[in-house]
């Protein structure tokens, strides 16, 4: 069974940075397209930042030049480095990932982590 588990949420003041990880595990062949969306209460939930197995990248407009999306391969993660925090981007975070495994090739999602920025 594939698994992806964030970490790296938490508390930062406006101005702030944060990093935050997913890491997929279980029975994998191949990992696509990697990302990352937000949702605050009540909003759907947006994309943030996704990049390809090849490294190509993609940013919501609100984050461009703050947020920098990467991967590692060999370890099978994810991560989130955002930078000038603003009390806007406070949010649960999910990790999402399309993974080819013994049933296919299937969308996956963490169980979320909080960010909160303080004004």
């Amino acid at each position: 069974q594939v698994q992806l588990v964030e970490s790296g949420g938490g508390l930062v003041q406006a101005g702030g940075s944060l990093r935050l990880s997913c890491a997929a595990s279980g029975t994998i062949l191949s990992i696509y397209r990697m990302g990352w969306y937000r949702q605050t209460p009540g909003k759907q939930r947006d994309m943030v930042a996704t990049i390809t197995s090849s490294g190509g990248t993609n940013y919501a407009d609100s984050v461009k030049g703050r947020f920098t999306i990467s991967r590692d391969n060999a370890k099978k993660t994810v991560y989130l480095q955002m930078n000038s925090l603003k009390p806007e981007d406070t949010a649960i975070y999910y990790c999402n990932a399309d993974i080819w495994n013994l049933s296919g090739t299937n969308d996956y999602w963490g169980q979320g982590t909080q960010v909160t920025v303080s004004s």
